[in-house]
């Protein structure tokens, strides 16, 4: 079988995520136990971890962009910087998300790691939220449950002279400014630099390799993903679908993201003949799974986990079904909105993220109000 551009995209998708999936494995980056380590013990380390992926990607989106290897303005999957400003989508489903990674013990990239390291409990995790997922994408579910009542609260910003929903388009529609290039980069520096400064001012982090190789990792592997979808690769690889006799599954400048493959990858499952459905987040799904199990197997880490109790398992498969609804409907997860979608300065993503947060932090509050509750 011949070697195409195609197969190129995929193949680094699953390399990266191997990478990360191993790096995350190793250093315990957790976005669900960052916020549960500053809400429960006042410990920021991962969450100064989880900043400085953010920062780091933005940081590389900026030169990215500027160099003019990308342009994140164009379409992409999903539409972070689209003009429809979808706000309740992004809060309501970044809080789900947020309500589901907590029940679940973990987000979708965690879920993922923790499969690979032996956890069985997040292979059920990962079904439930698939199938859950698949729905969303694949089937009327979401058209019925949500569009018809969410999609005319959308604001559409290009009706007053916005072009998209990047923080420097909406300040330059408002200053009635035409080209917000050099808007972009300052207020992303200003914002990556307000990061640095907050993330290393702790000594404890500073001192902590695990949380400052786990921040970085997540940070570059996703500029990585844009680099290579965005990039002159990615643009052959467009250019390449186009003329392909069956048109593969979600050709478009990406990257890291692990609710939507989630879905995709049932559908891949309902047809595992057709191989134009692998796409490149399921090729990003399977590598953070392989990774982190390559390094559980060479670490000797590698064990078997289950639920302990049905209240366990309860707990554990409510919060699949709010991670799989909420993930796509909020247009991402903690990594997928909450890093990706950030680095490209969306309000969208940005929103999202404190949904997420907010959402985790106050199921937490919950679980230790009713904890104190019982005899």
């Amino acid at each position: 079988m011949q070697f195409t551009i195609h197969n190129q995209v995929l193949l680094s998708a699953f390399v990266i995520a191997a990478f990360l999936g191993a790096i995350v494995n190793k250093t315990n980056f957790c976005t669900m136990g960052a916020v549960s380590d500053w809400v429960n013990m006042s410990d920021t380390g991962r969450l100064r971890s989880w900043l400085l992926a953010i920062a780091v990607a933005i940081a590389c989106v900026l030169a990215l962009e500027a160099s003019g290897r990308v342009n994140l303005s164009d379409a992409t999957f999903p539409p972070y910087r689209s003009a429809n400003f979808a706000w309740l989508r992004d809060l309501l489903g970044g809080a789900m998300f947020g309500i589901g990674m907590t029940l679940a013990s973990g987000c979708g990239n965690k879920t993922l790691v923790r499969l690979g390291g032996g956890n069985l409990k997040s292979l059920v995790v990962l079904a439930i939220a698939s199938v859950m997922a698949y729905l969303m994408i694949w089937s009327d579910f979401y058209g019925v449950l949500f569009d018809s009542w969410m999609a005319p609260l959308a604001i559409g910003l290009d009706q007053y002279g916005i072009k998209s929903q990047a923080l420097d388009a909406i300040l330059g529609g408002v200053l009635g400014m035409e080209n917000t290039a050099a808007l972009h980069l300052t207020m992303g520096g200003a914002i990556v630099a307000g990061l640095l400064i907050f993330i290393f001012s702790s000594g404890e982090f500073r001192a902590n390799r695990d949380n400052l190789l786990g921040g970085a990792a997540v940070g570059v592997a996703v500029a990585a993903g844009w680099a290579i979808t965005g990039g002159g690769i990615g643009q052959a690889w467009k250019e390449w679908a186009e003329m392909a006799d069956t048109l593969p599954s979600r050709v478009s400048t990406q990257s890291f993201t692990f609710v939507s493959p989630m879905g995709d990858a049932v559908h891949y499952l309902m047809d595992p003949a057709n191989l134009s459905l692998i796409n490149f987040g399921i090729a990003a799904f399977a590598g953070v799974i392989v990774g982190s199990f390559i390094y559980a197997v060479a670490s000797r880490s590698f064990r078997f986990e289950w639920f302990a109790s049905l209240g366990d398992f309860v707990n554990h498969a409510l919060g699949a079904v709010l991670m799989g609804v909420g993930g796509v409907l909020g247009m991402g997860c903690s990594i997928g909105q909450g890093v990706t979608g950030v680095s490209t300065l969306a309000l969208g993503s940005l929103l999202a993220l404190a949904a997420i947060i907010a959402g985790s932090a106050g199921t937490m509050k919950f679980q230790y109000w009713k904890m104190m509750r019982e005899p």
